[in-house]
């Protein structure tokens, strides 16, 4: 899936128009310049082309703000890493030495970029939009993010221009994909290693010693699969990196084409905010997922620490807890092959089909003892249901008045669905629809 990055300098309205592509108030807004500091990460579907979009802090230079700098160097990151570039300005203010600076930046890059001018909401703006065409980056294309003027043709040149989605002839085509995930230096390479009983991928204490995702054909032990092992960080001579922010983009490419992702994190630290942003992309994109407590040798225990790390690891997660957890050390070979045993039985529950017959033998019984709760004096009654033919488990519902099933008692339907079919590991989704 492509990739989108939004860049351009502070306050020209780039989340206003992150949350617009999204459809959701994901990014905090706000007239004070610099409030977006950390990234975030959404989906875009545009004329049947699906993309990520990636949205950045504003670009500043010389100055002493260490948020500023750190912010200059992941948009760096996101131009060399996206596939786009939508370059975003704003027309009442013209064209600024940020945004010369930046413009030079990306003339120089081979990445396609689409120029935007953002607030022009009258006609006169419109006027002041097309003295950035002198920032030689071809055409322009005028909207106003807040309130979605112009965002039809700016979406319409993104998806034009962004490149065909490769279609390769892979020999292991429809073999599970199994991804293993993480922040630089868990342990990624050294559990591959250790899977496939050869030193593989090159393991080093350096964080960010893998570069690009590798791809390893598995078939041992009755398993069959194509194992991967992403890039935590790839080092540059000219970027000063954050890691955490580049183990992320590079996380989002390997989970949307994974099957079952096997999130690795480190015993000694627990699940950290950054944890929790790839664990979050896991879910966003509804895979199959197996947690991996990796370096337990270097945990201090007792004969309770197990129980009491995980009770605490799945309130963590919540609401989407019921994902394996395996505690292992990679170094000492303890309990890697219940990883490859927990992601294959993910896997197995990912891809199953349950027979509607079966779905309404088990449900229909108990909706009927605990029925929807009435809304405004009306009756909500669920006739029957039926698994949906997607690649991640999706059930549809079929009912008189879908739209007063609210989300406490869709929590209870899919309660009900891992209780009644083993879905241990997958995100399932709940759909009500008229009968």
């Amino acid at each position: 899936m492509s990739l989108v990055a939004i860049v351009g300098r502070p306050n020209v309205g780039k989340s206003t128009l992150f949350n617009r592509l999204v459809g959701m108030r994901q990014a905090i807004v706000d007239d004070t310049a610099g409030v977006t500091r950390d990234r975030h990460y959404g989906r875009c579907d545009w004329c049947g082309r699906e993309f990520s979009v990636v949205d950045t802090g504003g670009y500043t230079t010389g100055s002493d703000d260490v948020f500023e700098t750190a912010i200059r160097s992941q948009v760096q990151i996101a131009i060399d890493e996206a596939d786009l570039v939508l370059f975003m300005v704003e027309a009442a203010t013209g064209i600024t030495d940020y945004d010369a600076e930046i413009a030079d930046i990306l003339r120089r890059t081979r990445k396609p970029v689409v120029l935007c001018v953002n607030k022009v909401d009258s006609g006169e703006k419109m006027f002041d939009a097309y003295q950035f065409y002198s920032l030689g980056l071809g055409e322009i294309y005028s909207i106003s993010a807040a309130n979605g003027s112009g965002t039809g043709d700016l979406l319409d040149a993104v998806v034009a221009a962004l490149p065909e989605e490769e279609q390769q002839d892979d020999p292991h085509a429809g073999l599970p994909r199994i991804t293993i995930v993480g922040k630089p230096n868990v342990g990624k390479s050294s559990l591959t290693n250790a899977l496939l009983g050869q030193e593989r991928n090159i393991v080093t204490p350096v964080a960010g010693t893998t570069r690009d995702a590798i791809e390893t054909y598995y078939n041992k032990f009755g398993h069959e699969f194509m194992l991967v092992d992403t890039a935590g960080i790839r080092r540059k001579t000219k970027v000063h990196e954050d890691l955490e922010f580049y183990s992320v983009m590079r996380s989002i490419r390997a989970i949307e084409h994974a099957d079952v992702c096997i999130l690795m994190i480190d015993a000694t630290t627990g699940m950290e905010a950054q944890d929790m942003n790839i664990f979050n992309l896991i879910l966003k994109n509804r895979k199959g997922c197996v947690v991996v407590v990796n370096k337990w040798d270097l945990f201090i225990k007792d004969s309770n620490t197990m129980r009491d790390y995980t009770a605490a690891l799945r309130e963590r997660l919540a609401p989407f807890d019921d994902v394996p957890v395996i505690f292992t050390s990679v170094v000492k070979m303890q309990r890697i092959q219940d990883v490859l045993d927990a992601a294959t039985q993910v896997y197995a529950n990912y891809s199953q089909k349950i027979p509607t017959a079966r779905l309404n033998e088990a449900l229909l019984p108990v909706i009927e003892e605990t029925p929807p709760p009435a809304w405004k004096g009306k009756y909500v009654k669920i006739k029957y249901i039926t698994q949906l033919p997607t690649a991640f488990p999706a059930f549809a519902f079929f009912c008189n008045l879908p739209q007063y099933i609210k989300d406490p008692y869709k929590r209870f339907l899919e309660n009900q669905l891992r209780e009644h079919f083993n879905l241990t590991g997958c995100p399932v989704q709940i759909y009500c629809r008229q009968k």
